[in-house]
């Protein structure tokens, strides 16, 4: 599988994250899911969950609730909704509000943990995102007292620098050439991935990542700190909610 495919799909959504129409033909349509030949579905990856939406055809909507990786992305009916025969050409449609409250948490994060990176010099363990709502843990012994207030404050003025968030293909061996590309205390690139996708936050933060972005921090809105929490010894849990 190249980078913008997956099986016999070819992938949309990494080319232009502002797709949400888009003309396909089915390829397969079973027990197993709907397997379109183009999609702009985000199949899910990296804690960010899969997209939701509609395929049309003849008359009839077929309602996406989510996608499955395998051989193929397969696309997965709601119960009860009916197949399109292969061959059939439809429209594909992914949610708006989900995809874009998805990116805006997506990019939060990114923005977060380039904070706490840049300014306490901490790794990501572990993290998780809904639309809108997110966690993300951190490798972090000590921490000040006013913590939460630091990492909230430095968030408010990286949204407010409205910096480009950029994406980019590159070469596995240029990729590793950028320094602290891998932001998780795990590198969980598979070794045979020849092309890294980056993600880059101009002037604060590049990491490879595969996920969905807006175009710039002020799109990302306002990001609260809710909560902090300690997950045992060394590692530190932040709860965001965007605005």
């Amino acid at each position: 599988m190249s980078g913008d495919t997956h099986g016999r799909t070819h992938r949309l959504e990494l080319a232009d994250q502002s797709l949400r129409e888009w003309d396909a033909t089915v390829l397969a349509a079973d027990e197993d899911g709907i397997v379109l030949d183009r999609s702009a579905f985000y199949p899910g990856g990296g804690g960010q969950p899969p997209d939701a939406g509609v395929l049309l055809w003849g008359g009839v909507e077929t309602r996406i609730e989510g996608v499955r990786r395998g051989e193929d992305l397969f696309l997965i009916p709601a119960e009860g909704d009916p197949l399109p025969p292969v061959g059939t050409q439809v429209r594909g449609a992914v949610s708006d509000e989900r995809r874009t409250a998805l990116m805006r948490t997506h990019s939060a994060l990114h923005l977060l943990s380039g904070v706490v990176f840049r300014d306490f010099g901490a790794l990501v363990t572990g993290g998780s995102m809904d639309p809108l709502t997110a966690r993300m843990d951190f490798g972090l012994p000590e921490v000040p007292p006013d913590f939460k207030e630091r990492v909230a404050a430095a968030c408010a003025a990286e949204v407010d620098a409205d910096r480009a968030i950029r994406v980019e293909n590159l070469p596995r061996a240029e990729a590793f050439e950028i320094p602290d590309i891998i932001r998780t205390a795990t590198n969980l690139l598979p070794p045979d991935l020849e092309v890294v996708r980056i993600v880059d936050i101009v002037g604060l933060d590049v990491q490879a990542d595969g996920g969905t972005h807006v175009a710039s921090t002020r799109q990302i809105g306002d990001i609260e700190v809710v909560k902090m929490e300690s997950k045992g010894k060394g590692f530190r849990r932040l709860r965001i909610r965007l605005h």
